[in-house]
């Protein structure tokens, strides 16, 4: 039982964890923020504004002995939900074991360390996806010999379903994912070919769970029952245990709304028993989101109100007393084999194309597409969301009226700059020649090609001689280069309906009256990686008749002003949802101003209403939350800011 967190400082945090764990949690889960997750130091200029706020920042070994403390590693059961820089955080964990002299035999976890669903949906990834396939596979070979207990990769189909997926494609890319980085492992040279089982049986999955829960149940079993047969067939494993599909989940986030945000309780409850009321498909590990997560980070109360639903579940109720109920249910196994035959199907394709890493952009444009049919779903009121676009009258909450919302927790601004501070003092009483030693020796390992040699060995001397994620990250920049990943923004849905039509119209009639159409810059800047909005927005805009600007994630402030001041844009509209709203749009808005650019910007994500009227203050025509799933009124929106300046 856990639940996902961490954020302004890793002693902040480890409060936070100590007094989860007296409240009941059997585990942790930590969640990093963006520069520790991108590679970057505090310090550095793509940092600024991102430091600690939406997780814990880890920047060298001293920040995880403040976040460990008084927790023995030895004893803990400990989730970290990192993937381009997995190798250097595990690296940092196991020196830090090695201080509390902990055997590293002794130690469980697991590192998320999926970087195919990086490139797919989360965009938290740094490197081509050979070399960070690489990565992946010496994280395992270093783990199945000297870390037995210890998950290396936990294939991520969660932020596939929040980026669209559809059941079969979320049990298909996944699957390809995990048997992308078996075979690579396999092929490495650096684990022999008797202990490819043990490989296998380390392989553990986190998966999604929608409050379709039972085709969310169907989906498990489907799941647990491909795996199987993969395991046997195409790695040659006998034994059942290791041939288990061990997987952990967090129920949706993608259908939680700010609407109403009280509904969000019985949704969870419903997506907790997609993954739990099946014996023979039930998750062993379960995080629930808070109630208020559409709203602002989530308070220790929220998080505690999450951990509860499981507590009842598990305590009070009978579940854990019977074996699998839908055994021989004739429903069940007919949904079972529909959603299997078309996960085959999809699995087939993309081992057709070579396996997920040779297919990102093919796997990208596959999942927006889903994505833009589930928001038109939405918008026509096909799929129904209570408060939403049905039931949307309401009495006033007592959860979100008043001052009841004030506590939702927030990031001291002063954080960051203690940050810099820290790392600039962490830097000057280290033994500099130590960690230029453990640098050199990290790039010469990267550029081997010798099965002798694992980045896991030069990874952790740098850890404990003092290095830096920013050090870290650098090091492999410089061999393997960086990697910008697709949009998967290419086409629209099609016919969107009668708003939609007039939307084009009225595109057409700007374009014949100022001989250009109307155009829109999509930007996502700072470190955030969630694209599923911008994407959407991005599709939307192009079905009513804009041209589109979209260059992806992970855009500076002064990148951005350069795109909207050289493609004369109408509109900019910003992407945000790491909680650094109100730094990065005043930087982009002092440079459209300094660049003579008279764009309209618009701003997106989940922005608090204070933070909303400073931001209108500040030059912003409009602030989009996710109340806001109407594409035809906010296309309406960007077409009357336009002629109101034409």
């Amino acid at each position: 039982m856990r639940t996902y967190s961490g954020h302004s400082s890793a002693r902040t945090s480890n409060e936070l964890y100590r007094a989860n764990l007296a409240k009941g949690q059997t585990g942790l889960s930590i969640a990093f923020d963006l520069p520790t997750q991108t590679g970057y130091d505090p310090d550095d200029p793509r940092a600024a504004g991102e430091v600690g706020k939406v997780g814990v920042p880890v920047a060298h070994l001293g920040h995880l002995r403040e976040l460990f403390d008084d927790i023995p590693l030895g004893t803990m059961n400990t989730s970290m939900t990192i993937n381009a820089t997995a190798v250097w955080l595990w690296g940092l964990y196991l020196a830090l074991a090695e201080e509390q002299g902990v055997d590293f035999a002794d130690l469980q976890g697991t590192t998320q360390n999926d970087i195919v669903k990086e490139y797919l949906s989360r965009g938290t990834y740094i490197f081509p996806p050979e070399p960070s396939k690489r990565l992946i596979a010496d994280m395992i070979a270093y783990g199945i010999g000297h870390v037995p207990k210890w998950n290396p990769i936990n294939v991520c189909s969660y932020h596939l379903q929040e980026a669209g997926a559809t059941p079969a494609q979320e049990i298909a890319y996944a699957l390809a994912t995990a048997i992308d980085v078996l075979d690579a492992v396999r092929d490495s040279g650096k684990v022999d070919a008797p202990s490819m089982s043990e490989v296998v049986g380390r392989i553990s999955f986190f998966v999604n769970a929608g409050v379709r829960f039972i085709e969310e149940i169907a989906k498990m079993r489907t799941f647990t029952a491909m795996w199987d047969e993969i395991c046997r067939t195409r790695y040659h494993v006998d034994d059942p245990s290791l041939r288990r599909f061990r997987y952990g989940v967090q129920v949706n986030s993608l259908g939680l709304t700010e609407q109403q945000p009280e509904n969000n309780v019985q949704r969870i409850v419903l997506e907790m028993l997609g993954v739990t009321l099946s014996a023979d498909a039930r998750a062993r590990a379960v995080q629930l989101p808070a109630w208020n997560e559409a709203l602002g980070l989530p308070r220790p109360w929220d998080q505690q109100w999450s951990l509860r639903i499981q507590q009842v579940l598990a305590y009070e109720s009978d579940l854990l007393e019977y074996p699998d109920i839908f055994a021989g249910s004739r429903v069940m196994e007919a949904l079972e084999h529909e959603i299997r035959v078309a996960a085959q199907s999809e699995l087939d394709e993309v081992l057709a194309m070579g396996g997920a890493f040779n297919a990102i952009e093919e796997l990208k444009s596959r999942l927006v597409e889903s994505q833009s049919a589930r928001f038109e779903r939405i918008e026509s009121g096909e799929q129904i969301v209570v408060g939403v676009n049905r039931f949307v009258e309401t009495a006033p909450s007592p959860l979100t009226r008043g001052d009841s919302l004030d506590a939702i927790m927030t990031v001291d601004p002063r954080v960051e700059q203690e940050l810099i501070e820290d790392v600039a003092a962490w830097r000057a009483s280290r033994d500099s020649v130590a960690v230029a030693t453990a640098l050199e020796e990290l790039r010469r390992v990267a550029l081997s090609g010798d099965p002798a040699d694992n980045i896991m060995i030069p990874t952790l001397a740098l850890a404990k001689a003092g290095g830096t994620t920013g050090e870290w990250a650098g090091a492999l920049r410089d061999v393997f280069g960086v990697y910008r990943g697709p949009t998967g923004v290419h086409g629209g849905v099609g016919d969107r309906g009668a708003s939609f039509h007039e939307l084009v119209e009225r595109s057409r009639s700007l374009h014949e009256r100022r001989g250009v159409p109307p155009k829109l810059l999509v930007a996502k800047p700072g470190l955030d990686g969630h694209t599923n909005g911008a994407e959407q927005i991005a599709v939307a805009a192009r079905d009513a008749g804009f041209e589109v600007i979209y260059q992806g994630i992970r855009l500076s402030p002064e990148e951005i002003v350069a795109a909207a001041r050289d493609e004369d844009v109408d509109v900019v509209g910003l992407s945000i949802l790491s909680g650094s709203h109100l730094a990065l749009v005043t930087r982009v808005m002092s440079g459209l101003r300094e660049a003579g650019v008279n764009a309209h910007v618009v701003v997106g994500g989940i922005v608090p209403d204070d933070d909303a009227i400073a931001l209108k203050a500040n030059g912003v025509a409009a602030v989009y939350t996710p109340k806001d799933y109407s594409m035809a009124t906010i296309m309406a929106d960007l077409l009357d800011l336009i002629e109101s300046s034409s």
